[in-house]
Protein backbone atom coordinates (compact mmCIF):
# COMPACT_ATOMS: atom_id res chain seq x y z
CA UNK A 1 0.00 0.00 0.00
CA UNK A 2 1.47 3.41 -1.22
CA UNK A 3 1.68 6.76 1.17
CA UNK A 4 1.41 10.02 -0.46
CA UNK A 5 4.09 11.35 1.81
CA UNK A 6 7.81 10.64 1.64
CA UNK A 7 9.18 7.75 3.07
CA UNK A 8 9.73 7.88 6.73
CA UNK A 9 13.88 8.46 7.08
CA UNK A 10 16.33 5.46 8.62
CA UNK A 11 18.23 6.65 12.00
CA UNK A 12 21.16 5.05 12.74
CA UNK A 13 22.61 5.04 16.27
CA UNK A 14 26.49 4.47 17.21
CA UNK A 15 26.01 3.88 20.85
CA UNK A 16 29.05 3.75 23.26
CA UNK A 17 29.66 4.13 27.49
CA UNK A 18 31.23 7.35 27.61
CA UNK A 19 33.03 10.12 25.38
CA UNK A 20 36.03 9.30 23.99
CA UNK A 21 35.25 6.18 22.57
CA UNK A 22 35.11 7.21 19.11
CA UNK A 23 31.33 6.78 18.35
CA UNK A 24 31.43 10.38 16.37
CA UNK A 25 34.67 9.43 14.99
CA UNK A 26 32.76 6.24 13.44
CA UNK A 27 29.97 8.05 12.80
CA UNK A 28 32.03 10.72 10.55
CA UNK A 29 34.32 7.77 8.80
CA UNK A 30 30.53 6.01 7.73
CA UNK A 31 29.69 9.36 6.41
CA UNK A 32 33.01 10.04 3.86
CA UNK A 33 32.17 6.57 3.02
CA UNK A 34 28.59 7.28 1.94
CA UNK A 35 30.00 10.55 0.13
CA UNK A 36 32.79 8.81 -1.59
CA UNK A 37 29.66 6.06 -3.08
CA UNK A 38 28.00 9.03 -4.12
CA UNK A 39 25.58 9.75 -1.28
CA UNK A 40 24.21 13.01 -0.54
CA UNK A 41 25.38 13.31 2.78
CA UNK A 42 25.27 16.77 5.16
CA UNK A 43 26.53 17.92 8.93
CA UNK A 44 23.96 18.92 10.22
CA UNK A 45 25.69 19.37 13.60
CA UNK A 46 28.78 18.06 14.88
CA UNK A 47 30.66 18.79 18.25
CA UNK A 48 34.55 18.35 17.74
CA UNK A 49 35.08 19.03 21.31
CA UNK A 50 38.77 20.20 19.79
CA UNK A 51 39.42 16.60 18.99
CA UNK A 52 42.05 16.60 16.40
CA UNK A 53 41.79 13.11 15.06
CA UNK A 54 37.16 13.54 14.71
CA UNK A 55 37.88 17.03 13.43
CA UNK A 56 39.60 15.50 10.26
CA UNK A 57 37.30 13.38 9.58
CA UNK A 58 34.82 16.47 8.35
CA UNK A 59 36.82 17.61 5.74
CA UNK A 60 35.26 17.54 2.76
CA UNK A 61 31.78 16.67 3.94
CA UNK A 62 29.69 19.77 3.61
CA UNK A 63 28.16 21.48 6.60
CA UNK A 64 24.97 23.06 7.06
CA UNK A 65 25.56 26.39 8.88
CA UNK A 66 24.52 26.42 12.76
CA UNK A 67 21.81 28.57 14.16
CA UNK A 68 22.87 31.07 16.82
CA UNK A 69 20.05 31.37 20.07
CA UNK A 70 20.41 34.01 22.31
CA UNK A 71 19.77 33.17 25.86
CA UNK A 72 20.17 35.31 29.35
CA UNK A 73 22.65 37.35 27.37
CA UNK A 74 24.72 34.79 25.83
CA UNK A 75 24.95 33.15 22.10
CA UNK A 76 24.63 29.33 21.90
CA UNK A 77 25.16 27.62 18.51
CA UNK A 78 22.16 24.91 17.37
CA UNK A 79 21.63 22.64 14.92
CA UNK A 80 19.53 24.74 11.92
CA UNK A 81 16.48 21.96 11.60
CA UNK A 82 14.67 23.97 9.06
CA UNK A 83 17.79 24.89 7.00
CA UNK A 84 18.43 21.13 6.60
CA UNK A 85 14.80 20.16 6.13
CA UNK A 86 15.30 22.76 2.96
CA UNK A 87 18.86 21.63 1.87
CA UNK A 88 17.06 17.93 2.44
CA UNK A 89 20.20 15.33 1.87
CA UNK A 90 19.84 11.58 1.60
CA UNK A 91 21.50 11.69 4.84
CA UNK A 92 22.18 13.68 7.97
CA UNK A 93 24.68 13.31 10.61
CA UNK A 94 23.57 14.89 13.83
CA UNK A 95 26.14 14.40 16.66
CA UNK A 96 24.83 14.32 20.74
CA UNK A 97 20.89 12.46 20.34
CA UNK A 98 19.46 13.50 24.01
CA UNK A 99 21.02 16.94 23.70
CA UNK A 100 18.42 19.65 25.20
CA UNK A 101 18.46 22.35 23.47
CA UNK A 102 18.75 26.41 24.27
CA UNK A 103 15.39 27.73 25.82
CA UNK A 104 13.96 29.51 22.48
CA UNK A 105 14.71 27.00 20.30
CA UNK A 106 11.51 25.60 18.79
CA UNK A 107 11.71 21.96 19.90
CA UNK A 108 13.15 21.15 23.54
CA UNK A 109 15.56 18.10 22.71
CA UNK A 110 17.54 17.51 19.54
CA UNK A 111 15.94 14.12 18.94
CA UNK A 112 12.90 16.00 18.46
CA UNK A 113 14.64 17.80 15.26
CA UNK A 114 15.95 14.31 14.46
CA UNK A 115 12.58 13.37 14.13
CA UNK A 116 11.62 15.53 12.29
CA UNK A 117 14.37 14.65 9.59
CA UNK A 118 13.64 11.44 9.65
CA UNK A 119 9.59 12.56 9.12
CA UNK A 120 10.83 14.32 6.18
CA UNK A 121 12.64 11.49 4.54
CA UNK A 122 16.42 12.20 5.37
CA UNK A 123 18.39 9.53 6.98
CA UNK A 124 20.14 10.46 10.10
CA UNK A 125 23.63 9.51 11.83
CA UNK A 126 23.38 10.21 14.93
CA UNK A 127 25.77 9.06 18.72
CA UNK A 128 24.60 9.10 22.29
CA UNK A 129 26.14 7.33 25.50
CA UNK A 130 24.16 4.53 27.05
CA UNK A 131 24.12 6.31 30.36
CA UNK A 132 21.69 8.66 28.89
CA UNK A 133 19.02 6.21 28.56
CA UNK A 134 16.03 7.00 30.62
CA UNK A 135 14.75 3.86 32.43
CA UNK A 136 19.12 3.17 33.57
CA UNK A 137 18.80 6.86 34.98
CA UNK A 138 18.58 5.62 38.64
CA UNK A 139 21.06 2.75 38.10
CA UNK A 140 23.39 4.88 36.96
CA UNK A 141 23.04 6.92 39.55
CA UNK A 142 23.68 4.02 42.41
CA UNK A 143 26.63 3.16 40.41
CA UNK A 144 28.29 6.13 39.54
CA UNK A 145 27.08 8.46 42.31
CA UNK A 146 26.15 11.51 39.26
CA UNK A 147 22.74 11.83 38.06
CA UNK A 148 22.55 12.34 34.53
CA UNK A 149 20.14 15.23 33.50
CA UNK A 150 19.86 14.87 29.68
CA UNK A 151 18.45 11.76 29.02
CA UNK A 152 16.18 10.09 25.67
CA UNK A 153 12.95 7.88 26.33
CA UNK A 154 13.65 4.43 25.75
CA UNK A 155 11.07 4.12 22.77
CA UNK A 156 13.14 7.07 20.79
CA UNK A 157 16.17 4.40 20.95
CA UNK A 158 14.13 1.39 20.44
CA UNK A 159 12.90 3.18 17.53
CA UNK A 160 16.16 3.46 15.76
CA UNK A 161 15.92 1.25 12.77
CA UNK A 162 19.96 0.58 13.89
CA UNK A 163 22.16 0.71 16.64
CA UNK A 164 26.01 -0.12 16.88
CA UNK A 165 28.24 0.03 19.80
CA UNK A 166 31.23 1.64 18.88
CA UNK A 167 33.34 -0.08 21.92
CA UNK A 168 36.98 0.19 23.36
CA UNK A 169 38.57 -1.32 26.06
CA UNK A 170 38.69 0.84 29.78
CA UNK A 171 41.92 0.61 30.01
CA UNK A 172 42.65 2.00 26.42
CA UNK A 173 39.94 5.22 27.30
CA UNK A 174 41.64 6.22 30.46
CA UNK A 175 45.12 6.13 27.96
CA UNK A 176 43.13 8.18 26.19
CA UNK A 177 42.32 10.91 28.75
CA UNK A 178 45.61 10.64 30.50
CA UNK A 179 47.38 11.61 26.36
CA UNK A 180 44.73 14.67 26.45
CA UNK A 181 43.06 12.90 23.44
CA UNK A 182 39.63 13.05 24.87
CA UNK A 183 39.53 16.54 26.83
CA UNK A 184 42.07 19.42 28.17
CA UNK A 185 43.48 18.74 31.55
CA UNK A 186 41.29 20.57 33.57
CA UNK A 187 38.75 18.69 32.47
CA UNK A 188 40.23 15.38 32.02
CA UNK A 189 40.95 15.77 35.83
CA UNK A 190 36.93 16.49 36.81
CA UNK A 191 36.31 13.50 34.45
CA UNK A 192 38.19 11.26 36.64
CA UNK A 193 36.20 12.12 39.72
CA UNK A 194 33.35 10.93 38.06
CA UNK A 195 32.55 8.80 34.85
CA UNK A 196 36.05 8.16 34.56
CA UNK A 197 36.81 5.31 37.14
CA UNK A 198 37.66 2.11 35.72
CA UNK A 199 35.36 0.41 37.68
CA UNK A 200 32.56 3.06 36.92
CA UNK A 201 33.64 2.86 33.26
CA UNK A 202 33.57 -1.17 33.29
CA UNK A 203 30.16 -1.26 34.30
CA UNK A 204 28.68 1.42 32.30
CA UNK A 205 30.43 -1.01 29.53
CA UNK A 206 28.86 -3.61 30.26
CA UNK A 207 25.53 -1.92 30.11
CA UNK A 208 26.06 -0.20 26.66
CA UNK A 209 26.65 -3.89 25.54
CA UNK A 210 23.53 -5.55 26.89
CA UNK A 211 21.94 -2.37 25.21
CA UNK A 212 23.15 -3.10 21.99
CA UNK A 213 22.68 -7.07 22.50
CA UNK A 214 18.61 -5.89 23.59
CA UNK A 215 18.63 -3.27 20.03
CA UNK A 216 19.55 -6.53 17.76
CA UNK A 217 17.19 -9.21 19.54
CA UNK A 218 14.14 -6.97 19.47
CA UNK A 219 14.50 -6.48 16.00
CA UNK A 220 15.01 -10.12 15.16
CA UNK A 221 11.87 -11.88 12.89
CA UNK A 222 8.84 -13.07 14.97
CA UNK A 223 9.53 -10.66 17.97
CA UNK A 224 5.62 -10.15 18.34
CA UNK A 225 5.31 -13.68 19.12
CA UNK A 226 5.18 -14.74 22.57
CA UNK A 227 7.70 -17.21 23.46
CA UNK A 228 7.17 -21.18 22.21
CA UNK A 229 7.05 -22.24 25.58
CA UNK A 230 4.65 -19.66 27.34
CA UNK A 231 1.53 -21.34 28.96
CA UNK A 232 -1.33 -21.83 26.66
CA UNK A 233 -4.83 -20.42 27.79
CA UNK A 234 -8.33 -19.94 26.42
CA UNK A 235 -7.73 -16.44 24.27
CA UNK A 236 -4.40 -18.24 22.87
CA UNK A 237 -0.26 -17.93 24.57
CA UNK A 238 -0.12 -15.69 27.73
CA UNK A 239 1.59 -12.40 27.18
CA UNK A 240 3.43 -10.48 30.41
CA UNK A 241 1.50 -7.05 31.28
CA UNK A 242 2.70 -5.14 34.36
CA UNK A 243 1.13 -2.57 36.38
CA UNK A 244 2.93 0.24 38.14
CA UNK A 245 0.78 1.82 41.08
CA UNK A 246 2.28 5.24 41.41
CA UNK A 247 1.34 7.40 44.16
CA UNK A 248 2.73 11.32 44.90
CA UNK A 249 6.01 9.65 46.69
CA UNK A 250 9.54 10.48 45.08
CA UNK A 251 10.15 7.17 44.47
CA UNK A 252 7.50 6.32 42.38
CA UNK A 253 9.75 7.77 39.71
CA UNK A 254 12.02 5.34 39.89
CA UNK A 255 9.81 3.22 40.00
CA UNK A 256 8.47 3.93 36.67
CA UNK A 257 11.60 3.79 35.16
CA UNK A 258 12.21 0.36 36.29
CA UNK A 259 8.95 -0.92 34.69
CA UNK A 260 10.22 0.87 31.53
CA UNK A 261 13.19 -1.36 31.37
CA UNK A 262 11.28 -4.48 32.14
CA UNK A 263 8.83 -4.32 30.04
CA UNK A 264 10.63 -3.75 27.22
CA UNK A 265 12.64 -6.63 28.04
CA UNK A 266 9.76 -8.76 28.49
CA UNK A 267 7.81 -6.75 25.28
CA UNK A 268 5.22 -6.33 27.71
CA UNK A 269 1.87 -3.86 27.69
CA UNK A 270 2.53 -1.33 30.84
CA UNK A 271 0.33 0.57 32.76
CA UNK A 272 0.87 3.17 35.49
CA UNK A 273 -2.11 3.31 38.11
CA UNK A 274 -2.84 5.42 40.79
CA UNK A 275 -5.96 4.67 43.02
CA UNK A 276 -8.01 7.93 44.30
CA UNK A 277 -10.48 8.39 46.79
CA UNK A 278 -11.61 11.94 45.07
CA UNK A 279 -11.54 11.90 41.38
CA UNK A 280 -10.51 15.71 41.76
CA UNK A 281 -7.25 15.12 43.93
CA UNK A 282 -9.60 17.41 46.71
CA UNK A 283 -7.73 14.75 49.71
CA UNK A 284 -4.07 15.45 47.90
CA UNK A 285 -2.34 18.51 48.94
CA UNK A 286 -0.88 20.72 46.32
CA UNK A 287 2.40 19.74 46.52
CA UNK A 288 1.45 15.81 46.67
CA UNK A 289 -0.79 16.46 43.67
CA UNK A 290 1.55 18.08 42.02
CA UNK A 291 4.33 15.29 42.15
CA UNK A 292 1.59 12.68 41.34
CA UNK A 293 0.73 14.85 38.33
CA UNK A 294 4.61 14.66 36.84
CA UNK A 295 4.78 11.35 37.66
CA UNK A 296 2.01 10.18 35.53
CA UNK A 297 3.43 12.79 32.83
CA UNK A 298 6.86 11.03 32.98
CA UNK A 299 5.23 7.95 32.61
CA UNK A 300 3.20 8.97 29.44
CA UNK A 301 6.63 10.36 28.21
CA UNK A 302 8.05 6.81 28.27
CA UNK A 303 5.01 5.82 26.55
CA UNK A 304 2.92 3.98 29.20
CA UNK A 305 -0.41 3.86 29.27
CA UNK A 306 -1.61 6.16 32.78
CA UNK A 307 -5.13 5.06 34.21
CA UNK A 308 -6.81 7.11 37.11
CA UNK A 309 -9.02 4.67 39.52
CA UNK A 310 -11.88 5.92 41.89
CA UNK A 311 -11.97 3.45 44.91
CA UNK A 312 -12.23 3.23 48.75
CA UNK A 313 -10.03 0.34 48.54
CA UNK A 314 -6.82 0.94 47.15
CA UNK A 315 -5.72 -2.65 47.23
CA UNK A 316 -8.68 -3.99 45.76
CA UNK A 317 -9.17 -1.27 43.05
CA UNK A 318 -5.86 -2.20 42.16
CA UNK A 319 -6.37 -5.99 41.94
CA UNK A 320 -10.05 -5.85 39.91
CA UNK A 321 -8.17 -3.80 37.54
CA UNK A 322 -5.26 -6.08 36.80
CA UNK A 323 -7.88 -8.58 36.57
CA UNK A 324 -9.70 -7.29 34.19
CA UNK A 325 -6.94 -6.40 31.83
CA UNK A 326 -5.12 -9.71 32.43
CA UNK A 327 -2.56 -8.44 33.98
CA UNK A 328 0.60 -10.58 35.22
CA UNK A 329 3.04 -8.85 37.21
CA UNK A 330 2.54 -5.32 39.58
CA UNK A 331 5.64 -3.03 40.72
CA UNK A 332 5.20 -1.35 43.79
CA UNK A 333 7.23 1.04 45.54
CA UNK A 334 8.73 0.40 48.67
CA UNK A 335 7.85 3.18 50.42
CA UNK A 336 8.41 4.31 54.28
CA UNK A 337 6.15 2.68 57.07
CA UNK A 338 4.08 6.55 57.47
CA UNK A 339 3.56 6.40 53.67
CA UNK A 340 2.35 3.09 53.56
CA UNK A 341 -0.25 3.62 55.86
CA UNK A 342 -1.28 6.61 54.35
CA UNK A 343 -1.61 5.57 51.28
CA UNK A 344 -3.27 1.95 51.22
CA UNK A 345 -5.20 2.87 55.09
CA UNK A 346 -6.16 -0.24 56.31
CA UNK A 347 -4.61 -2.32 53.14
CA UNK A 348 -1.10 -2.68 53.74
CA UNK A 349 0.87 -3.91 50.64
CA UNK A 350 1.18 -7.34 52.30
CA UNK A 351 -2.74 -7.01 51.62
CA UNK A 352 -2.23 -6.08 47.94
CA UNK A 353 -0.06 -9.32 47.65
CA UNK A 354 -2.64 -11.55 49.41
CA UNK A 355 -5.35 -10.34 46.92
CA UNK A 356 -3.30 -10.54 44.18
CA UNK A 357 -2.33 -14.12 44.38
CA UNK A 358 -2.55 -14.94 40.76
CA UNK A 359 -0.40 -12.04 39.57
CA UNK A 360 3.46 -11.46 40.85
CA UNK A 361 4.08 -8.67 43.11
CA UNK A 362 7.36 -6.79 42.82
CA UNK A 363 8.24 -4.66 45.42
CA UNK A 364 10.70 -2.39 44.46
CA UNK A 365 13.31 -0.84 46.93
CA UNK A 366 13.69 3.06 46.44
CA UNK A 367 18.07 2.51 46.44
CA UNK A 368 18.23 6.31 46.92
CA UNK A 369 22.26 7.02 47.88
CA UNK A 370 23.28 10.06 49.05
CA UNK A 371 25.67 11.11 46.07
CA UNK A 372 26.40 14.74 44.77
CA UNK A 373 24.65 14.88 41.46
CA UNK A 374 25.60 16.57 38.09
Amino acid sequence: MSSDGPRRGRLKVFLGYAAGVGKTYQMLSEARELKARGVDVVIGYFEPHGRKETIAQTEGLESVPLKRVEYRGSSFDEMDTEAVLRRHPKVAVVDEFPHTNVPGSERLKRWEDVHLLLDAGVDVLTTMNVQHLESLNDQIWQSTGVRVRETIPDWVLKQADEVVMVDLTPKALLNRLARGVVYPPERARAALENFFKESTLVALRELAMRQAAYSVESRLPGEDEPPPDAPASSEGATRDRLLLLVTPEPSSAALIRRGRRVADYLRAECFAVYVTKSSDFSNLPDDASKRLERHLNFARALQIETRVLEGRDAAETVVAFARMHRITQIFVARESSNALQSWFASAPAQRLVNLARDMQVTVVADRSIRHTTA
